[in-house]
């Protein structure tokens, strides 16, 4: 990926926050990059260097600055919402795919050979998939040494190092100390809430509307698997390794993040779905500049900026949800997705959020969980083992749940962040009883495609009607194309409309 020297340079000099995520900035002086808001001296230009990922810059030989902490950025918002192949295996690495399968595992993932997949990262951001696997490890470790009182060796394997001689040499490399001088220079006690509990920071670029967020979690929140209390959203968790909960509470800067966790291994995966479901790796100045050079939504725009898209940490939660939603009200949809939810319960406890000893032990479930009872939704597997999945829902509808189910199960459709958009929306058109509306809402929010527009939608209607706009789907679509790339945030803007 080209950096333009002049504009980055420019950024860290005026620190701008907004850059944070998008580069690197390596001090060839000092032999430490940052990110390009740090509010040290600027560096002079002949020791400079930018570099498009952490990891590229840690090839270099560089160490992660301790005042501004650059692997805390917000993600570049170009692995957000590209669809291409880099950004798909972007996703992927931020939610664990190498430290559990290999490179191997992610080139099968993508289609594509070890060898090709290497390449195109190496062109795009100066590392291949080990190293940008590595840097994120990296980072889970220092938040486990830091606010968690783990042992060392269970930090180790919990952040998917293979050793504790690599781990250790790994954060010294990166941190420029050793594990043990991390946790005594944080000076202070792990943070109290049991073990399994972690509470940390979600960096975002401002600005972020967290009153809309919460309004729109709240209004379709699945009893006994999220709620939103008190300004903070908390929802159950299925992971690669176990079940979770978490807390998110939108601050000034930051979204604060407590998560419980049946297996510590899954602390990056967490992290990488929480931040995707409050969509906090966006540009919103891009997103809101685009929106708002049309007249109609300019006076939105300007009163509430940095409206979110929220997104989904389960793509086949989502989906199911959209099929429920089809043509009946969220009311209506919510009675049937918690009876859907309830005949699976035997099969999908939430779990006691106590750790084991030894990380690589299995979890032990409990019937209840100590933070209200929520629990994960229903995976295609268990919804599969069911026979009632329908609560007054029609057999044809029923049938689209189990037919998306089956698809997933078998690993035909894919709707995870890594997924390629175009050819789950092609799949999920094939299968009965899904339609143009159906596909596009789960493009929007499982897969996280900017720019969906849903013309039929009877909200969005509404929204256009409101602002004077044709209400008429076939018009509605043509004049959304101003929108572009960001009509799925246009989207949100007309439902907060309506």
């Amino acid at each position: 990926m080209e950096l333009d020297f002049e504009r980055c340079y420019r950024a860290v000099d005026s620190r701008d926050q907004r850059f944070d995520g998008w580069f690197y900035t390596g001090v060839t002086s000092t032999g430490i990059y940052c990110r390009p808001s740090c509010p040290a001296m600027t560096p002079k230009r002949q020791n400079v260097r930018f570099f498009p990922s952490a990891a590229a810059a840690q090839g270099a030989g560089l160490r992660a600055c301790r005042r501004c902490r650059p692997d805390a950025a917000p993600g570049s918002p170009q692995w957000d919402v590209r669809a291409d192949v880099v950004g798909r295996a972007m996703r992927l690495i931020a939610d664990g795919v190498v430290d559990r399968d290999g490179v191997p595992g992610l080139a099968a993932r993508l289609g594509y050979t070890e060898r090709h997949l290497h390449r195109m990262l190496r062109a795009e951001l100066g590392a291949g998939p080990l190293a940008l696997a590595r840097a994120q490890r990296a980072q889970t470790a220092r938040t486990l040494i830091e606010t968690t009182g783990l042992g060392l060796a269970e930090v180790a394997f919990a952040a998917g190092f293979g050793s504790v001689r690599q781990f250790n040499d790994t954060v010294r490399e990166v941190y420029g100390a050793t594990p043990s001088e991390l946790r005594i220079s944080r000076g202070r006690q792990p943070a109290t809430g049991g073990a399994g509990t972690i509470t940390l920071r979600l960096a975002y670029r401002p600005p972020l509307h967290a009153a809309a967020l919460l309004d729109f979690l709240a209004l379709r929140a699945l009893p006994g698997v999220e709620e939103v209390r008190d300004g903070t959203y908390h929802r159950g968790l299925r992971l690669p390794h176990g079940t979770g909960t978490v807390a998110l509470t939108p601050a000034d800067g930051y979204v604060t993040a407590t998560l419980r966790l049946a297996d510590m291994r899954d602390l990056a995966p967490a992290v990488a779905r929480c931040r995707r479901l409050l969509d906090l790796d966006a540009d919103p100045i891009a997103i809101d500049t685009t929106l708002a050079q049309d007249p109609t939504l300019t006076p939105a725009v300007r009163a509430e900026p940095g409206v979110r898209l929220p997104h989904a940490v389960d793509g086949f939660e989502m989906a199911v949800r959209a099929i429920t939603t089809q043509q009946i009200s969220l009311r209506s949809a919510r009675t049937t997705l918690t009876h859907l939810r309830s005949a699976t319960a035997p099969l999908n406890l939430p779990v006691d959020h106590e750790v084991d000893g030894d990380v690589d032990l299995p979890s032990r479930r409990q019937p209840h969980d100590r933070q209200g009872g929520l629990g994960a939704f229903p995976s295609a597997e268990e919804l599969l083992g069911v026979e009632d999945v329908g609560f007054r829902m029609p057999g044809a509808r029923r049938e689209t749940i189990r037919a998306v189910a089956r698809a997933v199960a078998d690993g035909t459709l894919d709707l995870e962040p890594g997924g390629d958009r175009e050819e789950a929306v092609r799949r999920l058109l094939a299968l009965p009883g899904i339609g143009p509306w159906t596909a596009g809402y789960v493009a929007m929010r499982a897969l996280g495609d900017p720019d969906v527009f849903l013309p039929t939608d009877l909200g969005v209607r509404r929204g256009a009607a409101a602002l004077g706009l044709p209400d008429d789907p076939k018009t509605l679509d043509t004049y959304a194309n101003r929108w572009r790339p960001w009509r799925s945030y246009a989207v949100i803007r007309l439902w907060r409309t309506s």
